[in-house]
Parts: structure tokens; sequence; C-alpha cells
């Protein structure tokens, strides 16, 4: 009798242990089957993530407006939506020089534009003659006309800089023609008086020496020392703001 209870005891505790084994072989192949949803879903999750910030980061660097700065050197700044400078495009070798020495990326557009204005080189251009161009250009209007503004109270006061509006069509036109808006739009105006000038013929010259020529022609007359034009003869026209 005795050895039949035990081995009753023994069986239903092998039966038990038989279900926990049982149970536990279950739960694993359960877990095993949820793994691979609980992976897709955490990669799902990690890629949303990864998309929004290499969203948000062109957002932030995708320029929407454009500051063309020329008095040779030529600079081309790229300015984001919150107004910070997002790129910085040198169109010949001495924009090149003055965009190394100085730290414009991420800066307010207006302290970029108080950098470029107190840098060595543009002062010394500026107490010499020559002439600063500040050109705004882009879709989005509204920002156009608070970075004119802006450009205007953060030049107030400089002689010989001049400060006005462009067009985004225009600024892809001078793109195109391997010049800076500034430099293009004052070459538009040359070639209006003179239909044979080039782009090539400009692409050296400053802004007073154009601006020169431009005048030159306006009067009839020969700009002093100029091959094609390009010379300091006469020192005519920026003085302010328009």
């Amino acid at each position: 009798m005795d050895e039949q209870i035990r081995e009753a005891f023994g069986q239903l505790h092998a039966g038990e242990a038989l279900k926990e084994n049982t149970k536990a072989a279950l739960d694993r192949a359960r877990n095993r089957r949820r793994r691979p949803m609980g992976y897709l879903a955490a990669a799902a999750v990690c890629l949303v993530l990864l998309l929004a910030g290499l969203g948000g980061y062109h957002y932030y660097f995708t320029p929407t407006t454009y500051l063309s700065v020329d008095i040779n050197p030529s600079l081309e700044l790229g300015i984001n939506r919150f107004d910070k400078v997002v790129s910085v495009r040198a169109w010949n070798e001495d924009g090149q020089e003055l965009a190394d020495s100085l730290e414009l990326n991420l800066l307010d557009y207006q302290e970029a534009l108080e950098r470029l204005v107190a840098s060595q080189s543009i002062a010394d251009r500026l107490a010499a003659g020559e002439l600063l161009s500040i050109t705004v250009a882009g879709e989005d209007e509204a920002q156009c006309s608070r970075l004119l503004a802006g450009a205007e109270a953060c030049t107030a006061g400089q002689e010989n800089v001049q400060c006005h509006h462009g067009d985004a069509e225009t600024l892809e036109e001078a793109h195109h023609a391997g010049l800076s808006l500034g430099k293009y739009q004052a070459f538009l105006e040359l070639q209006a008086l003179d239909p044979t000038v080039t782009a090539e013929d400009v692409a050296g010259l400053t802004m007073r020496e154009i601006r020169d020529w431009i005048w030159s022609l306006e009067q009839g007359t020969a700009v002093e020392s100029t091959p094609a034009g390009n010379g300091h003869g006469h020192r005519h026209g920026w003085s302010g703001h328009e």
C-alpha cells in the first residue's frame, strides 16, 4: 500500500513537472513569435526618429533668403528661416580669403554683416573709396523685406554702401552666369547701355569699376585707364542707401 501511494505521488509530481515544462516551452515559443514583431516595432520607432531628425536638420540648414555682399571680395550668405547664416559662398579668390578669415556660419545675419563690414579687407576698401553692394533675394518676400531693413540698419552711417532688393529668378540667372547677384545686377545695367559687354568682362572688376563704367556710358565719356572700360577715372554714384 505504501509503495502504491509513493508511486501515485511520484506520478502526480511527474505530471506537474511535465505540465510546468510544457508551459515553459509554450511560453518560449510565444516569445520567439512575438520577438520579431518587437524588433520591427523598435526599428520602426528608430526610423521615425531618424527621419524626424534628418527633416529637422534639413529644415534648419536650408537657406530661404540670400545676401549678396559685393565690393570685390564677393560673398553670398545663405540665410535660413530663422535669420541665421547657414551657408557662405565665395565668388572670387578675395571672397574666399575673406570667408576663411571670419566665422560667419550660424551667426545672426546682422552680426555676420557687421563682421564683414568691420573686417580689414572691406574697411580698407571702403576707406579707399570703393563701393559696397548688399543685395537681398529670395522667395519669402516678408523675410527679404526684413533682412533688407536689417542690412540698412547695420550699415547706416557707412559711406559708399548701397542695400537693395533682388529676386529669386535673377539670383538663379546670376549663378548661371558665374556672378554674384549684386555684380550681376550691375552687369545688366551695363549691358543695357552696351550690349557687347559680357559677364566675363565684369567678373574681375570691383563694384566701383563697374559703376564708373556705367556712368561713363551714360555720360558718353570714356573711363580713364581702362582696358575694356575698367578703371577709376570717375567717382560717381553711390554715397548712401536706396
